[in-house]
């Protein structure tokens, strides 16, 4: 992602428009994300699983635009940013950098980053975590995890950057921060009570919709990270983003085929997100032909990341946030270093590119761990992380939200009433 810093300069049309609706795309995802997460879970704990999702589009605008912005695009050094946008001040009258962005565009596009980042951690807490507690995380991690790591990353003389590791929409920024972090804070929190792990999604086309809804708006994650559309790097972004998925689908759908028997409608979703996670780093630095490779090689490798990690009992990675989205992150920052145009090692025969991305890899891994591992402990201090445990077994949604997920049949209604009718007449 171009990381250009704020300066005068003129509006072009197409990247504004083009940058706006990614911004749109990538918005609506997390609301897919909240689909996704929330067909996985018990039927009793899908409204909460995905107000996880929906309470992050509240929480994380309003860190973003406070502070986090400007902690993480201000130019300050190679650790964090300043207070010279903080509120969105001076925004709203001047271009970002070379590439003709009103600076309130650019903005409020990175916005929507932070804002599923964020809301990717719950995979590794629903069913368990309080609602409250979760709300305090978001706001906390979003600022002080999220924000340092996209200076480093994308940030004006972020370290990592500067290295010259490559990350083109998120693979460290976005996926590596919030499995690892999820899986931590998952940890800290502890598993979840009376589940049985080989039970399946409560509503797969609700898994279906979600993963659908993601890999549309992934066309703007990625897509949108190019900043325009004059150079070809965008249409590219896209191409990949979309041959990627599809083969990482098609691959996991194979997986299943030789090893359980019967391809499944949850692992086409699941293996489409793999290999959207797997894309993001490198959707603008490698050819159509190579995104291929890119997607056969992610499958199996988060599958059986998934497969390993459910095998563990004390870490509950519930809905595979880490599985998927760290492993992905990594698998992606490797793969980008392998296959990326001029500087890979398929093209260059050198392994400089693969040693930088690996190194930018741990590092958002060891800043993600250490970061949250200190947040959730230090909250463990002052509130309780957990629901009760007669809540945890009958359900989250009516305890903390007083709703429940249920289709109730108006014909089951009527002949109910005139069950009951029938009885009152035969009483008297």
């Amino acid at each position: 992602m171009a990381n250009p810093a704020l300066t005068e300069g003129a509006v072009s049309a197409g990247a504004v428009a083009w940058v706006l609706t990614s911004t749109a795309l990538v918005f609506l995802m997390t609301a897919g994300l909240g689909f996704f997460y929330g067909g996985l879970v018990r039927d009793t704990n899908i409204i909460n699983t995905m107000m996880m999702s929906v309470v992050s589009m509240g929480i994380v605008t309003i860190t973003w635009v406070v502070f986090g912005f400007s902690w993480a695009f201000g130019d300050n050094g190679p650790v964090i940013g300043n207070f010279d946008y903080a509120l969105f001040m001076d925004l709203d009258m001047k271009m970002w950098g070379d590439s003709g962005l009103p600076g309130l565009a650019f903005a409020s596009f990175q916005m929507t980053f932070a804002i599923i980042a964020s809301a990717i951690i719950s995979g590794s807490l629903v069913e368990r975590m309080r609602f409250s507690a979760y709300a305090v995380l978001l706001t906390l991690w979003s600022l002080l995890i999220y924000a340092p790591l996209c200076h480093w990353v994308w940030g004006p003389g972020g370290w990592i950057a500067e290295m010259g590791a490559l990350d083109f929409a998120g693979g460290t920024v976005v996926h590596i921060s919030s499995g690892v972090s999820g899986y931590v804070a998952g940890g800290i929190v502890g598993p979840r009570r009376h589940v049985e792990k080989q039970l399946g999604p409560a509503n797969a086309p609700f898994v279906i919709l979600g993963a659908s809804l993601l890999w549309f708006g992934w066309l703007g994650f990625n897509g949108g990270s190019a900043l325009g559309v004059s150079d070809g790097v965008a249409a590219r972004a896209v191409a990949t983003t979309l041959i990627a998925a599809a083969s990482s689908m098609l691959s996991w759908l194979v997986i299943e085929r030789v090893i359980q028997g019967k391809p499944s409608s949850v692992g086409a979703a699941v293996g489409a997100v793999a290999g959207l996670v797997c894309i993001t780093p490198a959707a603008g630095f490698v050819t159509p032909g190579w995104s291929i490779a890119v997607g056969v090689l992610g499958a199996p490798w988060c599958y059986m990341s998934v497969a390993l990690l459910n095998k563990m009992t004390y870490v509950d990675d519930t809905l595979d946030a880490f599985g998927l989205h760290g492993m992905g992150g990594i698998a992606g920052a490797i793969l980008t270093g392998i296959f990326a145009v001029d500087d890979g090692l398929v093209y260059s025969g050198s392994f400089t590119l693969l040693g930088k991305q690996i190194a930018g890899a741990l590092a958002g891994v060891a800043f993600s761990a250490a970061g949250t591992a200190v947040i959730v402990l230090a909250m463990r201090l002052f509130m309780k992380l957990r629901v009760p445990e007669d809540q945890e077994f009958s359900g989250v949604d009516e305890h903390t939200h007083g709703e429940t997920f249920a289709i109730r049949s108006p014909f089951k209604q009527n002949t109910s009433a005139e069950h009951t009718e029938s009885s009152e007449a035969s009483d008297a």
